[in-house]
């Protein structure tokens, strides 16, 4: 089956693709001639979900989905949350991000966090919402070379590792985004039996 991932990013299709397996092909905005940048302006990230599957759906007709990801600190009041990927710029600049969660960390001993994937599906133009999580804390300082974003800032609850420091298949398994994409998979996979 093939369906439209709202995203151009090397990182996030490799993973959600190892996720989805077999049966699935996933296609980017750009293969369906989607060019320029998909807006998020919503304040939430279910709403920047809907908004990218919207104006995909919009343009092209087909099935698709989008996603949107935020680390949550606890000690921060939920921030960055929806405004992760440009915490500390207007771009992706995941080591700008990172210093900053760092700076805004020093001295905070409530180092709890999570990540949340908020992932909206149109098939047939109906919308259907899914939802990962996944808990930990911050630690104090980057440690590892894989993944990306807060990757090295962010270890998962019952593990001594962050998620940079895992394989992306050890990642995959209890990552957010694996269990929202993990809901999505058993979705589809019921309605195309």
């Amino acid at each position: 089956m093939k369906i439209i991932f709202a995203t151009n990013n090397a990182h996030k299709l490799s993973e959600v693709q190892a996720v989805l397996g077999e049966g699935f092909e996933l296609v980017t905005p750009r293969q369906c001639g989607v060019e320029e940048e998909i807006p998020e302006t919503a304040d939430t990230l279910e709403g920047n979900a809907r908004q990218k599957a919207r104006y995909l759906y919009e343009r092209t007709g087909l099935d698709c989905f989008a996603d949107d990801t935020g680390l949550e600190v606890e000690a921060l009041g939920g921030a960055p949350g929806v405004h992760s990927a440009r915490y500390a710029t207007d771009g992706h600049d995941f080591a700008a991000n990172n210093r900053l969660l760092l700076k805004n960390m020093e001295g905070v001993a409530n180092r709890r966090a999570r990540f949340r994937t908020a992932i909206c599906l149109i098939e047939g133009g109906e919308e259907h919402l899914f939802e990962g999580i996944v808990e930990g804390h911050i630690i104090d300082h980057e440690a590892g070379s894989e993944g990306f974003g807060y990757d090295p800032l962010f270890t998962p609850e019952g593990f001594e590792r962050t998620f940079a420091e895992m394989s992306a298949e050890e990642k995959n398994d209890i990552s957010h985004r694996g269990r929202a994409v993990r809901r999505l998979v058993a979705y589809l996979q019921e309605r195309n039996k």
